[in-house]
């Protein structure tokens, strides 16, 4: 089967997400679930990475310092469950700027997959929103959706480019699919 990855969206798949964007440590707070859901992929020997859209950053709405305390905060929750994520790979461009590596584009992905010298088809790449599933296909990975986040708005808009994609309730039941089939 080869190595078994995951990458993972963030806002709205691992934490809260927010319309004002989510701007500092106080304002990330995980989903239920969701910690415990990602060491136990850990746990089973998965690789775990995270591929986030963070234009706040352009934005002048947090500064990186802001983003690395959130990040320290969920490698900080996951180690005292003994899980990990291996990488987070972040876009700091506003949806204008014509980058890469902004979702719906599958920058952040290649990356990822060059990183961790892994192959995207048959990588799970979990996401609430419709530029997760296209920045997914665009890189050859298989989106998977869940409701948490804009995800509930998402499935009801019922785009053609949801079709064949699997949605689950939030991360831990994805988890559950993956893990146990």
């Amino acid at each position: 089967m080869g190595e078994r990855v995951v990458i993972l969206d963030r806002d709205g798949v691992i934490n809260a997400d927010s319309e004002h964007f989510v701007k500092s440590i106080d304002e990330w707070m995980p989903l239920p679930g969701s910690i415990d859901a990602i060491a136990r992929l850990s746990h089973a020997g998965y690789r775990v990475a995270v591929a986030t859209n963070q234009s706040g950053l352009a934005r002048g709405l947090l500064t990186p310092a802001d983003l690395d305390s959130m990040h320290r905060k969920l490698r900080d929750l996951l180690a005292e469950q003994g899980g990990r994520v291996e990488m987070i790979v972040y876009c700091p461009h506003g949806p204008d700027d014509g980058c890469d590596c902004r979702k719906p584009r599958p920058g952040m992905l290649q990356e990822i997959g060059r990183r961790l010298s892994v192959k995207l088809p048959g990588v799970p790449f979990v996401g609430d929103s419709l530029g997760d599933v296209l920045a997914a296909r665009a890189a050859g990975a298989d989106p998977w959706m869940v409701r948490t986040g804009k995800g509930e708005d998402t499935v009801a808009g019922g785009s053609s480019h949801l079709a064949g994609v699997p949605v689950y309730a939030d991360l831990a039941s994805a988890v559950d699919a993956l893990l146990y089939g």
